[in-house]
């Protein structure tokens, strides 16, 4: 009786270990991390919505989306004040070319959130850009949701290495029931640090040691989401 108890709890036990390994992936931006976050936990990934009557990129900027099977015409940019307005679609990059910036600098933009997600999904920009059109893409890219949660990963080609993972910030507010919500995204260089803010609060800091920071900025966007963005500001100190 006792080897069969013995059996019974060891065959238990790994049926556990199973299923809490297969609940530690989560999607966050269409790449497969870890994540230890109630939110990101109960995420299931959602097939892409494309957009009606899908512009692509605006005139003057280049796009690109996550993977090479997506399409940009599923992605609608329309002129919103100074802005656009922008519905997805797949997730994606947006930039322009000439937008480069390097040395100690800071670059912001503001996001407003005009719907409810499906579930929470996450936009906000991208520094020290290059190769982005090629296979040797390379960036360091900082999010929120509307969970109220904020995320830093950078990507060089395929190799995507988390910085920040998804954490609670009382920087992010959570959108309201209606999804809606503001968030001005900041990312400022200085010295040896990269410094992450919403709404003009410091969400996290990072070491600038090993992360390229010269480079194009611009803004990325989950997917099936609809926000409205304002033009980015750079400034120098």
């Amino acid at each position: 009786m006792h080897i069969r108890l013995n059996r019974i709890t060891t065959a238990l036990s790994a049926v556990t270990l199973i299923a809490c390994s297969a609940g530690d992936k989560s999607n966050t931006d269409t790449t497969t991390t870890t994540s230890t976050t109630p939110a990101a936990m109960t995420t299931v990934p959602d097939s892409d919505a494309a957009a009606i009557g899908g512009t692509g990129a605006p005139k003057g900027f280049l796009a690109r989306t996550d993977g090479p099977t997506q399409k940009l015409s599923d992605i609608k940019y329309s002129t919103a004040g100074s802005g656009w307005e922008v519905t997805t679609g797949p997730a994606h990059i947006l930039w322009d070319p000439k937008n480069v910036a390097s040395g100690d600098y800071t670059v912001s933009a503001t996001f407003d959130q005009l719907g409810k997600p499906m579930h929470p999904e996450s936009f906000g920009l991208f520094i020290g850009g290059s190769d982005l059109s090629g296979p040797n893409q390379s960036y360091l890219y900082f999010l929120v949701r509307g969970s109220g949660e904020v995320f830093a990963q950078t990507r060089k080609g395929t190799v995507l290495t988390g910085r920040l993972a998804w954490q609670k910030s009382y920087a992010a507010p959570v959108a309201d029931s209606s999804g809606k919500a503001t968030y001005t995204i900041t990312m400022r260089v200085a010295g040896d640090s990269v410094r992450f803010l919403v709404n003009g609060h410091q969400a996290a800091v990072l070491p600038k040691k090993d992360i390229v920071t010269d480079g194009i900025y611009g803004v990325r966007i989950n997917h099936n989401l609809h926000v409205q963005v304002s033009p980015i500001k750079v400034t120098k100190p």
